[in-house]
Parts: C-alpha cells; structure tokens; sequence
C-alpha cells in the first residue's frame, strides 16, 4: 500500500462550522442510555453503611440484623472485602515527597471522613438494601479531628501516625533573584486570599453496574467514567484479573468535569461484589451521597506578593499557599496536582522573571479533594489577576493599560516561564484588545463614573489566563501513573459506504462525537451523515487517555484526522485499481470517488465498498484492500499546548445588602482551529457558568466536627440560569504546530478566567466604598462585613 499522502493543509470540509452534534436527537427524546438504565438477570443492588463521623475508630459492627432482612444477598465489611480487591496508595513518582495512606474500598476498623464507606449491603433491590441499612449496628470512639488546615500544617493532632505528620505534598521553587526584585521595588503589595471548597454536582450522579462473570474469570463493567482504558487497568491490578479479561463500556454519561475521573472506594467495592457474589453488582450515589463523596476540590488560603516598579512593570511574585485535601491522596492522579498545578501557573500571563512559591498540601478529616474542571487554573488565575488589580489602583493606571505593560509579547515565543512552563505560541494583546473592542470598554467606564455620582455601583473586572490543554506524558506518565498520553482513532468504511469512527476519547456531553464526526467526514471526504462515531468502549475502540484536561479535540482529534487521511488514501487506492487509473488523478469528494481535476464523479463510495469487501477477486493479484485504518497521537513537542484569553465581568452592588448582580461578561479566547465554534462557544460559556458559581455561591461548608452543613441542593447553591447574565464569547486563532489540526483544548477556559474576573469587578464596584473582599464565594455576609455593616 502507497503512504497516504502529506496534504499542505488541512481540508476545511467541515471544520470551522457550526454542526448540530449527531448525537443531540437521540437524546432529546429520551433515547439516552445510562448505567441506572441497564438491567441484568441476577442483577444485585449495594449500598453502603457510611461513617457518621469525620474521624473514628468503629469498635464493634453487628451486620447480622440486616443480612436477615427481606431480599438482602450479604453484608460485607472491609476485611471481607479486602479478600477480593487490594488497597492503592495516591502517590506519583514525579512529586518528590508525596505520600498518602494505603486506602482500601470499604474502611478497615476507622474513619477518617463523614460519609466513608464501612460496609456494604446487597441486595435484590435498592428499597431493600437501604432499608436493611437501619439494621446495622456500631459502636464508635470518636477521635480527635482536624479541619482546620492551618491546625494540619501545626500538626496539632496527626491524622495517620504512620506518616509522621499531616502534609501529603510540599514544593518550594526559587526562580531568580526574588530578594533583589523586591528589595528595589517602588511599591510591594500584598494580600491573602480563601478560596472555599466545592464540587461537581453532574446532572448524572456516579455509577457502576460490574459483571463478573466467573467461567471466563472475566469482569465487563459499565461506568459513568471519563477514563475507560485507565478503569480497566486499575480493576485488572486489584482485582486480579488479566486486563484483557476486563471490558469498560462507558455508554452516555451525565456530565463528569473531572468528577468521574478518579477511582472511589464504593465504585471499587462494587466490582469487588461482583467478584466476590459471582453475580452484576449495580452502585448508583444518591445525591446525598454525592456531597460527601464525589472529590470536592480548590479549598486554599494563599498569600501573594507582588513587586511592581513606579513605572507599572511587573517585577517578581511570591506565593505561599496551603490546600487541605482530606484523609487521603485521590488515586491514581494524586491530590497534589491541583496544588502544583498553582504553583505552575501564578503570574503565568506576564513577563517577570523573578517568581518564589511554596506550597503544602495537607491531611483532614474532610471529604477528599482532588482534579475538578480548570485543576488549579481558577485559583492561580484569581491569585495573579486579583493582586494585579490593587497594584495597577495604587499606581493610579488603568488596568487595562497596566495588563497591555506587562503581558508577555505577542512575538516573544516560544517563551520559559520562571516556574519551567514552555510556552509555543500564545496572543495576550490580540486576545485583550479584542476583548476591550467587544465590550466598549471606555463607554463602561464612562457609565461607570456617572452611575457613582447616583450611587449606582458598578464594577468592571478583567482577568488575563493561560489553560493547559493537551498534555503529554510529562503530566503523568513520567510519574509512574498507567494513564494514556495518547489517544487512538480507528475509521473503517463500510461495504454500504458509510464511515466508523472508533475513538479512545468519550463522550461526556461536551460534543465529542460531534467534532470526531466533523474531523472525519473531513478528512475521508464525505458528508457527516455518512460518520458514526463509536467511544468509550475498551473492548473495540484504541487505547488511550480519555477525556481530561481539555485534551479531546487536540490529541483524540488529531487520531481522527490522521486515520481519516490513511483511509482516505487507501480508498483511493482500491479506486485507482478498479478504474485502472492513476491515484494522483482521483479524490474523494461527496461520498463518491471523483476527477481531482474536473470534479465529476466516477464512483460511489458503496461501489468501492462493495468490491473491496465482497469482489476482491476483480482486483490486482498482488493488491489487498486495506479499508480500516488506526492511528494514534501523542504530544511530544511540548508538555502541554497552552491556551489563552482574556475575560470581563460587569456587575452591580448593593451596599444595602450586599448582594450582587451580574450584568454582562465577555471571553475572547485563542484555543487554536475552531473545529465547531457552536460548541466550542457552549463549552466556554458553560465553564464560565461553573466559574461564576464558585466566585458568588458554591461552597461545601463543613463545622468543627467535620460534619457537612449543606450536602443537599436545598443549602448548596449552584448558578440558575435566572441570576446569569448574557456571556458573550469570541476568539482569536493561533493553532498550535505541534499537529497537523492545530487544535488545542477549550473545556476549562471558561472556568479558570471567571471567579478571578467577578471577584476583580466586585472589588471594583467597592473601591469607591473603601472596602475589599478577598475570598470566595464572595457571598452578601462577606461584602458587608467588608463594608463594616456586620
């Protein structure tokens, strides 16, 4: 077979155009399928006797009660269970001094959070295995708990003696001379910021229906994972079964953000059920479960430094930042990414060279936390653009003006930023002159002066931020973590002429099969309803990653594209035998093989389907038809493909109460080629969305005792579309060329660039008031205390 030949670009097709996902139809009517819609014979139902504690030691389980309730199969406890699933430690390799506990699937003897599992109980139906639940009997001494992630770093009380103290994760990076930087700054400031913990909250809560089925010693389990090739090596490692024998389906899937991204203990018990009863074990967390349970993540206390010149140059950072992540280490992906992650990215946007951060990742008896969408960026973003905001006021600029002084140049890349980032090619002045274009920025400010002398408060915030999106294995391979830096596409044309798309990225409602069916369509040469876009299955698609850190479309979407050219190129092999012409003369074009030079067809693609699969006899002796082809991609060039953009937030603020309006916010963000832009631009409003919840509403609050106060949606507040404002979004293009696509990743932007935007416009709209806040949410009580009002 020829190798398919380099195109000099990529075809346009349908890149760059607003497709309605294929996908969408089905789903509108009820068509969706979920794992809590899957029935099997013999199908068992666990749930899960929980700690109602934050930390002690269960001193006596009677479990015998409720194994003698109606419809109850077993109850198992941790060191039952322990038989058929090992423990896993939430370290990796590359995070020098990171070290975590082992964690088993059910709690062996003590509880170091509210809400951990202890036992098991399964049954024929969830009625039943909850009601068996009021039957279980413990008797608990309760220890000492620590909250607090100051008292974790004093170490007042150590949560695992083992380890000899509470801190999971300590970094400390020096670039420069920092010392020197403020020594001759004219003006240093400084504030410390809160940032409160908060979660997911998927439409969708977690899910796992396991089978094992014991003849074969084979396990098929259907999961709402983001991560279907990495589920599958973790169920093999623990549960001791052959990988090859372990099957991951992850049909639809009801939002995840990262969510559903990281292994459970009570997801693990329920394959270890499986095993251990020889039967389908279906777990499904009830919301309730899912606020103590489901990661939370970003609770931080950091301080922040910035040393700035009269002339309003940027001289050098300091962080000091402190994160508590819970009793243990998430796995495999480890709790200190989030952390590290901050210290990668404050100040990211701008051209100092002088940057000093420690940070410490600590242990409490909270619920755990770990990656949740933008990992890191909402909190690094905030640090950076909130103190830049207050420097800029100090020196009587504009901060605007003072951004445009200290972005890093347009045509300064490729750029090393002082943590170590590499930076190919980014547009901070295309993308804020763009967004003050958009906005009418002088106009608002205008309007802002006036609307002060009527005691109307407005504030205007902006907010400069660079994503990681396509990550190599310098994320987490190099760590020792079995999770894919690849992704693979397989595209098959069938003998009807329709194209199959098999790609190791799933579908978590962020459009993947759509872009997967725009790529493909593409790059073969047909048109979209000709594509059927097959993910999330281990048993057919290629190994890869998943879906993670905005990585679908620039890694999984370049597998697409490359497959789609090596069939293209194949079919016009097979073509060129049958019509005894030269390949160079032909195309594909319109679902049929057609003149390169004059357009007019020669052949449907069901004629050249036909003959390769069912006539091969009517072509060359030597020739075989080659009419499936696979292909993988890994990034190499760089460890990450860098995004960025600006964003703006309009709000209004009540002195009298405290409460803020939203009035408009804007994005302009450069993701590289645009392959859908009405998704793309649903994905950043919709992160922008998430965005804004954790700058005014969302917070898991938690008492002394490490009791969740508001685990339900009638106390947890997440942003309703009454209390939104309009989100206008546009773009400016520089593709990456590290791939032959150019894309980059665009499902975290929205999330990392707003709380910093909000909580700058609220500081705006207080400073004629003399008043800051400096945490978030940045809910009523907290611009009144500000105020002095409370």
């Amino acid at each position: 077979m020829n190798a398919p030949e380099k195109l000099p670009t990529v075809r346009t097709g349908y890149i760059g155009k607003s497709e309605p996902r294929p996908n969408a139809k089905r789903l509108l009517q009820g068509r969706g399928a979920y794992v809590d819609d899957l029935r099997f014979p013999r199908l068992a139902h666990v749930v899960y006797f929980r700690s109602p504690y934050a930390h002690a030691k269960l001193k006596k389980l009677d479990l015998s009660k409720a194994r003698a309730q109606p419809g109850v199969i077993a109850t198992v406890d941790g060191r039952a269970l322990a038989e058929y699933c090992t423990p896993w430690v939430g370290v990796l390799a590359h995070l020098k001094g990171i070290k975590s506990p082992p964690q088993h699937a059910i709690a062996i003897e003590r509880a170091c959070w509210q809400g951990e599992a202890m036992a098991a109980i399964v049954a024929e139906t969830r009625a039943q295995a909850e009601d068996a639940l009021g039957h279980v009997e413990a008797e608990w001494e309760e220890l000492p708990v620590v909250t607090d992630m100051e008292a974790a770093l004093r170490g007042d009380h150590v949560i695992h003696p083992e380890l000899g103290d509470n801190v999971c994760f300590r970094r400390e990076l020096n670039a420069g001379e920092v010392d020197a930087a403020f020594a001759k700054a004219d003006l240093v400031v400084e504030e410390t910021y809160d940032f409160g913990r908060h979660t997911g909250v998927c439409l969708e809560t977690r899910s796992i229906l396991a089978d094992y089925n014991a003849a074969e010693h084979s396990l098929t389990v259907y999961q709402a994972t983001q991560a279907p090739h990495m589920m599958q090596d973790i169920f093999s490692r623990h549960l001791g079964i052959p990988e090859a024998s372990v099957r991951v389906i992850c049909k639809d899937v009801g939002g995840s953000y990262g969510i559903k991204v990281h292994v459970y203990p009570d997801e693990m018990a329920a394959a270890a059920l499986s095993v251990m009863l020889r039967r389908p074990v279906k777990f499904v967390a009830d919301r309730l479960e899912s606020f103590l349970t489901d990661i939370h993540a970003r609770e931080h206390r950091a301080k922040v430094r910035l040393a700035v010149s009269r002339e309003g140059d940027i001289l050098a950072f300091e962080l000091d930042d402190l994160t508590g992540i819970g009793p243990y280490s998430v796995y495999p992906r480890t709790s200190g990414i989030e952390g590290n992650q901050v210290v990668n990215l404050v100040g990211g946007p701008y051209k100092h060279q002088h940057y000093r951060a420690q940070m410490n990742v600590v242990f409490t008896n909270k619920n755990v936390t770990c990656q949740y969408r933008a990992v890191g960026h909402p909190i690094a973003v905030a640090l950076t653009e909130c103190i830049v905001d207050p420097a800029a006021a100090r020196l009587g600029m504009d901060p605007a003006e003072f951004r445009r002084r200290n972005l890093i140049a347009d045509d300064a890349y490729p750029y090393s930023f002082p943590s170590g980032l590499k930076f190919e090619r980014l547009s901070h002045h295309k993308t804020l002159d763009r967004l003050l274009q958009l906005m009418d920025y002088k106009r608002l400010r205008a309007e802002q002066k006036a609307l002060r002398q009527k005691g109307v408060y407005r504030g205007i915030g902006l907010a400069a931020m660079i994503e990681v999106t396509n990550p190599s294995p310098a994320f987490y391979g190099v760590g020792g973590a079995r999770i894919s830096a690849q992704d693979g596409a397989t595209i098959r044309l069938e003998p009807t002429g329709m194209v199959t798309v098999m790609a190791s990225v799933t579908e978590q409602g962020q459009g993947t099969e759509g872009i997967f069916a725009q790529i493909a369509a593409t790059a073969v040469g047909v048109s979209m309803d000709k594509v059927r876009v097959i993910t999330g299955d281990t048993g057919t698609t290629p190994y890869g990653g998943g879906t993670w850190a905005s990585r679908g479309a620039g890694i999984g979407g370049e597998a697409v594209l490359q497959a789609g050219k090596a069939l293209r190129s194949n079919i016009l092999d097979v073509a060129a035998a049958m019509l005894n012409e030269d390949k160079a003369q032909l195309d594909v074009a319109g679902n049929a093989i057609v003149s390169k030079a004059t357009g007019e067809e020669r052949l449907p693609l069901a004629e050249v389907g036909r003959v390769g699969y069912f006539r091969p006899d009517t072509l060359p002796m030597k020739f075989q038809a080659e009419l499936t082809v696979t292909r993988h991609y890994t990034p190499r060039e760089y460890p990450f493909a860098f995004t960025n953009g600006m964003q703006a937030s309009l709000v209004e603020l009540d002195p009298e109460t405290g409460f803020v309006k939203l009035l408009k916010h804007w994005c302009v963000e450069d993701c590289g080629t645009v392959i859908n832009p009405m998704l793309v631009d649903e994905q950043i409003r919709g992160g922008i969305v998430q965005g804004i919840g954790a700058a005014l509403w969302e917070h898991c609050l938690y008492d002394d005792n490490g009791q969740l106060l508001n685990g339900n949606l009638a106390d947890y507040l997440v942003p309703m579309a009454g209390e939104l404002p309009d989100i206008v979004v546009a773009h400016v293009s520089t593709p990456t060329r590290t791939s032959e696509l150019g894309a980059k990743g665009v499902g975290e932007a929205g999330t990392s660039g707003a709380p910093a935007a909000v909580m700058n416009a609220i500081n705006d709209a207080l400073a004629p008031l003399g008043a800051r806040v400096a945490a978030q949410p940045c809910t009523p009580e907290r611009v009144l205390r500000a105020l002095g009002k409370v």
